[in-house]
């Protein structure tokens, strides 16, 4: 299925607006009036020293941070990520992937990257503006910097694992609009004999299941992985039932219309269960006839997935 494979593939599918699950509130996503972005990058040299910019703003004076900041309407992610870079550091880059999404609710998103530097010249004391005092290279060690806040130690260490051993294929955003805040799901079960089955949505074409994110108070408190988790059983699979949201397999966003192109789909691979162990053969039971479940039997394709499972290789979607 062409799909399915381009979304295995990080390259995304057209949503053309066309979602199976959509509460009221599902509204058009406004960059800085209801929901907020903010990219964050990590870079290293041929040392293994981490990038790191020394704060110029009133409540963190003198801190030090990895480079990130807000999104600005009309921009790509990546063109986020790389003004960023450039704003507080001096140095210019390109992403190498997505090390991870974090999310607090569809209102407040941080895009993670791992990224390498390309150019420019690192910002000093003499070149200090409203961005950025300055910015040096940070072997973690010696001297230990006064951080802004604790919350990068974990992002550092995921990414010098990936140095050593990538988790994931590089993903990178794949430049498609969306309007809406979403989740493409991929869900899968399997059995003990290896049979794999897929969710597939039957309104129109057959598809993987895309749902919209609410946009109300108590929505966007909810992360992403429990209102997937949520949709899942209390709306289409009958029964006790196990969901597990795995990770990422990529996202979509432009951004270039503001106002018009400012959501995101997450492209989210999920795993499912039964409570009852003893009917562990067949997927789950539905409860919603506008889906089914798919069995996959091609080889190329139910290898990709099971690998996928087997070594969880997606981005880390942190709630």
């Amino acid at each position: 299925m062409e799909e399915l494979d381009a979304v295995l593939a990080g390259r995304g599918w057209d949503v053309q607006e066309r979602y199976d699950a959509a509460p009221e509130s599902a509204q058009p996503v406004r960059l800085r009036r209801n929901a907020c972005y903010i990219v964050l990058a990590l870079l290293f040299n041929d040392q293994g020293e981490v990038l790191m910019m020394q704060e110029a703003k009133a409540e963190c004076h003198g801190m030090w941070y990895l480079p990130a900041g807000r999104m600005e309407p009309n921009e790509t992610i990546v063109e986020a990520m790389r003004r960023e870079v450039k704003e507080e550091t001096g140095l210019e880059c390109d992403p190498l992937t997505l090390l991870a999404v974090e999310e607090r609710g569809p209102a407040w998103i941080r895009f993670v990257f791992l990224a390498e530097p390309t150019g420019g010249s690192l910002k000093t004391l003499q070149g200090a503006d409203a961005e950025s005092l300055q910015a040096r290279w940070w072997d973690r060690e010696s001297p230990t910097l006064p951080l802004r806040a604790p919350d990068i130690l974990p992002l550092l260490d995921l990414a010098a694992r990936y140095r050593t051993r990538p988790s994931h294929p590089p993903t990178l955003p794949a430049e498609m609009p969306c309007t809406r805040i979403c989740q493409r799901l991929l869900v899968a079960f399997t059995n003990s004999t290896g049979d794999l089955w897929v969710l597939m949505s039957t309104a129109e074409a057959l598809h993987l299941p895309v749902m919209a994110c609410g946009t109300t108070p108590s929505e966007m408190r909810r992360g992403l992985r429990a209102s997937a988790a949520r949709l899942l059983r209390e709306c289409i699979l009958l029964g006790p039932v196990t969901v597990a949201a795995q990770g990422l397999l990529g996202l979509q966003h432009l951004g270039k219309e503001a106002g018009k192109a400012d959501g995101v789909c997450f492209n989210v691979l999920l795993t499912v269960g039964h409570g009852d162990q003893s009917a562990q053969a067949t997927p789950p039971e539905l409860r919603d006839q506008s889906f089914q479940w798919w069995r996959v039997t091609e080889g190329p394709l139910r290898s990709t997935i099971l690998q996928r499972l087997s070594s969880v290789a997606v981005v880390a979607l942190c709630s």
